[in-house]
């Protein structure tokens, strides 16, 4: 009985962490990742700094991550159906600079 009950939670847990991507996950990571590489960018910079200013920047940078994070979270939370969206749409909304 106990191996019927986990096989069953098991297989739920398969089932809903299947359902409900529609490619979103990869189009959130891709902005995400593309907010990384700015904010390495920004610390690079930082390297070449010292005191306030360097402190400054590394926190720019901070913020960048987290923004790239934050915007991850948003569109995995828009359930938007990326596959059906062209690729200029998608290059907007990964990288809209």
């Amino acid at each position: 009985m106990r191996a019927i009950i986990i096989a069953l939670l098991s297989a739920s847990t398969l089932t809903l962490a299947a359902c409900g991507g529609k490619g979103d996950d990869k189009l959130g990571e891709q902005a995400q990742e593309a907010m990384e590489n700015r904010a390495d960018a920004v610390d690079a910079a930082a390297d070449n700094m010292t005191g306030a200013a360097k402190d400054a920047t590394e926190a720019h940078a901070d913020a960048i991550r987290d923004a790239g994070d934050a915007k991850e979270e948003r569109i995995d939370d828009s359930d938007v159906n990326a596959d059906k969206l062209t690729p200029a749409q998608k290059k907007a909304i990964v990288n809209p600079n």
